[in-house]
């Protein structure tokens, strides 16, 4: 891995005042677009089920599916079965911002890589045969464009600027924990229309997942490292979704040699089979497993959804390689821990528990798997507890 130092901490603590110009942008800029999708969501505001009053529990810490809302009718969103699921383009509620996702089939696949790949490296295996049910995965990466409405509370400044009352859907996602501000400029310099987000921490890109499911009634997680390989390898066993040979690597994605050093916009590299952009290179992105050396070799059977629950901060697992990475850390088996020193230039005490300021690299994108867990199974997926409220008494001894 290449680092490319972005800045020092002396820098970081001058770009403070990066914040207020942002806010008075986009307090500027939002009112003339955000008319049409506001008025839509309110439209639909009487088919939301009713919720709990916000007193009475927090959407932070209950599980998803236990206060989802009515979903929103979207075209071919719908599926009972495998066979009837379709790409759909979802679209968040009171905002113009849409995102597209693409069916995935459910199957078996081998994980891991052979002994014989070329560049394998001992955290890869033991291969172990493994069964996935079907889910959507998100065709891109998770944007800036989406990822702010979140992170930086744009959802409520662009309502505020249209003076438009919150409906049931924005309510409910207003009580998700968010951010505090970043007190720097996150993407440092490389770009933020069409180009993905970065810098997150795994719970950033989980309460993300969870304040999306808020805004739209379905349920939106992180993959699981196994989806995420299967996906990527979408029907292939070859060390990339393209073959054995990284010399075709340049027309599937972006990475040290041919990015100019930096993260590229979405899209704009060739697909793997199954219509997924990206999968290889340009921003590593985040899955729920916690990092392991090895996989389990289990009893010679088939794993069912395989997940291993984090118990420590880290490392957790990132896949699929990035930008700043030389094309054997793109292959579909290769995997990466992260690390206390992706938050090295982060100089706040304690440190921020949703920014890892020197992960440049890192983004995700969002699954929705086509049977909903229940609230029990749900725990796995969701946003640790104990790190949200420690972060809420951290934000009210300030007050």
């Amino acid at each position: 891995m290449r680092i490319h130092a972005s800045s020092s901490c002396s820098v970081l603590r001058m770009c403070r005042s990066w914040q207020a110009v942002c806010l008075l942008a986009v307090s500027l800029a939002v009112s003339s677009n955000m008319d049409h999708g506001v008025r839509a969501a309110e439209n639909e505001a009487d088919s939301v089920t009713p919720q709990p009053a916000a007193n009475d529990f927090d959407p932070s810490e209950v599980p998803a599916v236990k206060w989802l809302p009515s979903p929103r009718p979207v075209k071919d969103v719908d599926a009972k079965e495998s066979a009837d699921m379709k790409p759909y383009t979802e679209e968040i509620v009171g905002t113009e911002v849409t995102f597209d996702m693409v069916p995935i089939p459910g199957g078996q696949f081998t994980m891991g890589s052979p002994d014989d790949e070329a560049d394998r490296k001992d955290d890869e295996g033991p291969q172990r045969e493994v069964s996935i049910g079907p889910f959507w995965m998100g065709k891109c990466e998770v944007t800036w464009t989406e990822y702010e409405l979140w992170a930086m509370g744009l959802d409520l400044m662009q309502r505020d600027a249209a003076k438009h009352q919150a409906n049931p859907y924005d309510k409910l996602a207003d009580a998700i924990a968010r951010p505090s501000m970043p007190y720097c400029d996150m993407t440092f310099g490389m770009g933020k229309k069409d180009y993905p987000a970065i810098c997150m921490t795994q719970l950033a890109a989980k309460m993300y997942c969870k304040w999306l499911s808020a805004k739209t009634g379905r349920y939106y997680r992180l993959p699981t490292e196994a989806e995420w390989e299967y996906a990527c390898r979408a029907g292939t066993n070859t060390a990339y979704s393209f073959g054995d040979d990284p010399e075709d690597i340049d027309d599937y994605a972006w990475h040290y040699d041919n990015s100019d050093e930096q993260y590229q916009k979405i899209g704009k590299k060739k697909p793997n089979p199954w219509g997924l952009y990206d999968m290889h290179g340009n921003v590593a992105e985040w899955v729920l497993d916690q990092y392991t050396p090895r996989y389990e070799k289990g009893d010679g059977g088939v794993s069912a959804n395989p997940l291993i629950i984090p118990k420590e901060l880290y490392p957790r697992t990132v896949r699929g390689g990035s930008w700043d990475d030389d094309p054997e850390a793109l292959r579909s088996a290769a995997r990466r821990g992260s690390h206390k020193d992706w938050s090295m230039q982060d100089c706040q005490i304690p440190q921020s528990i949703w920014y890892h300021t020197d992960a440049t690299f890192v983004g995700f994108r969002v699954v929705r798997p086509l049977t909903a867990p229940t609230a029990e199974e749900a725990k796995a997926f969701e946003p640790e507890i104990e790190f949200i409220r420690e972060y809420k008494e951290a934000q009210s001894g300030k007050e």
